[in-house]
């Protein structure tokens, strides 16, 4: 077997936890190589090990036959390994070109080459069919351009050993497709890539082999032709797993939520909500389907009151809540699962005891007069830690060492556990293993199940057909179409989210 890459018997060990217990991974050359496993399985570990991040405590690393120490990235960059990691190391204020350059500027006479450096920047895009501007200021680009930014910053410096972490978990389906042919160009071009994805539909169309990882153990590896989605999903989670959720009828009674021609504007000053209609009901789930950039993340601020509305009106039980303060509509009965759980959801540098409390820290019984009783938070943490399965050292763990299906569950723990009257749920698999989409699911399904009103935003389709009662369509701001996921499927459903309206047939046309 022609490896680039063998990673034999690895250990790495943190304080209370065996991250990865001797796990063994060989990447040929020429191929696609998936790493699957749960959240908090180690598969990050892992590839920061082969990286040069950690150190592991057993093990050998071999890079074309050869046994090496990796212990820098710097060092991994020089054996020709490139890292794409799933949160971007960019620099918003700085050019394509300024990033890919950062650390390693060609220079004339002390000064910086930067035509010479972004025409260097366009012939390695146009070669890999990456269509990026050189010159286009990271702010102002999409997520996938950014991780497009990403893949140059490594093929830059020369990287044959592509590593990519979780590369799809921001993504539209239309920029998970691209990715997909990229690293097709890749492969073609003799890189060899390794895939950490819990995703197993794209395994099965991107991947050749997969190596599968379970609570920080190698289970094994297969090929990919030789499998199916069934197959490796019991290999990662250890039990059959139900794709499908299972759900009784819903029950809608009175309205929780109602929106009346709402305005809001983004950062920008442009309307990207605009004329807005949409009620929610006790006792249902409503899926907001939509391309990302249609308003959808407007919509949820001016709900949660993170922004203002221009106009219109946003009634919670009848009683209208526009423009309060987020603290003030918490309390009157609404939780938020936020799409972004880094920025908006935790704080990462607190334990996740104190993390899980943040919606109510200042109440009794975890404050009085203004200081915290450290022993009814913690108590309290520990309770939601066992009862939604988050897997960490302690509830005194950093909200940071959490892997992000872990960070999650937490989130979901805190706002369910307030026991709101309409839960926002924004994006709330994003990044998650099917066990922890599962898990999620059902906590969705058993709101409604309880009264509860439900939002659930996302761009997964399948997400949305699977869990909504119904499904509104956004389109530029607006509710374009209401449907029942009964009778739509994710054709009509992407047809409508590109500005196509409804026959009365049920099928999608152009305008």
């Amino acid at each position: 077997m022609d490896c680039v890459i063998e990673m034999l018997n690895i250990r790495k060990e943190f304080p209370g936890i065996v991250a990865n217990d001797n796990v063994t991974l060989q990447l040929k050359r020429g191929e696609i190589h998936a790493l699957l496993g749960e959240n908090g399985a180690g598969k990050s570990t892992l590839m920061n090990v082969l990286f040069g991040l950690y150190q592991p405590e057993r093990g050998e690393i071999l890079v074309n036959g050869k046994s090496v120490k990796i212990t820098s990235p710097n060092i991994a960059n020089d054996l020709g390994i490139g890292m794409v990691h799933q949160h971007f190391m960019l620099v918003d204020k700085f050019t394509v070109t300024e990033n890919i350059i950062l650390g390693k500027e060609p220079k004339k006479f002390g000064i910086i080459e930067k035509r010479k450096a972004a025409e260097d920047v366009r012939k390695i895009s146009e070669k890999y069919g990456l269509k990026v501007d050189p010159y286009a200021k990271i702010q102002d680009i999409s997520v996938g351009m950014q991780q497009r930014v990403e893949i140059l910053k490594i093929l830059y410096r020369g990287a044959n050993i592509l590593i990519f972490d979780e590369p799809t978990a921001a993504l539209t389906p239309q920029e998970i497709k691209e990715l997909g042919q990229i690293m097709e160009v890749l492969r073609k071009e003799g890189k060899s890539i390794i895939l950490i994805t819990h995703k197993l539909k794209e395994i099965m169309e991107m991947c050749d082999r997969v190596t599968v990882i379970r609570k920080g153990k190698g289970i094994g590896t297969v090929n990919v032709a030789e499998t199916n989605p069934d197959e490796l999903a019991k290999l990662m989670v250890g039990r059959d797993v139900i794709f499908t959720t299972k759900k009784g009828k819903a029950n809608p009674l009175h309205n929780v939520l109602e929106i009346e021609n709402l305005v809001v504007k983004d950062v920008r000053g442009i309307q990207a909500v605009r004329g807005l209609n949409l009620t929610v009901r006790a006792g249902e789930i409503v899926g907001i389907a939509g391309i990302d950039g249609n308003g959808q993340t407007e919509l949820i601020e001016a709900i949660t009151g993170l922004s203002k509305a221009v106009e219109g009106k946003i009634k919670l039980n009848g009683k209208e809540i526009q423009n309060k303060k987020p603290r003030k509509i918490t309390e009157a009965g609404i939780g938020h699962i936020p799409q972004d759980r880094h920025k908006h959801g935790l704080v990462l540098d607190f334990p996740i005891g104190e993390n899980i409390v943040l919606q109510t820290y200042y109440q009794q019984p975890y404050s009085k007069r203004g200081i915290l009783n450290d022993q009814a938070i913690y108590k309290h943490a520990n309770k939601l830690i066992k009862e939604f399965d988050v897997r960490t050292a302690s509830e005194y763990a950093l909200a940071r060492s959490l892997s992000g299906g872990n960070q999650q569950k937490a989130i979901i723990a805190r706002e369910v556990d307030r026991n709101p009257d309409l839960l926002i749920a924004a994006q709330p698999t994003r990044g998650l293993d099917v066990g922890a989409i599962e898990f999620i699911h059902n906590r969705l399904i058993e709101q409604r199940d309880n009264g509860k009103a439900v939002l659930l935003i996302s761009f997964e389709l399948d997400e949305i057909l699977d869990v909504s009662d119904r499904i509104a369509v956004i389109y530029e701001g607006e509710i374009v179409a209401i449907v029942d996921p009964k009778s739509t499927n994710d054709q009509e459903l992407g047809l409508l989210m590109a500005g196509s309206k409804r026959k009365e047939t049920g099928e999608a046309s152009n305008v």
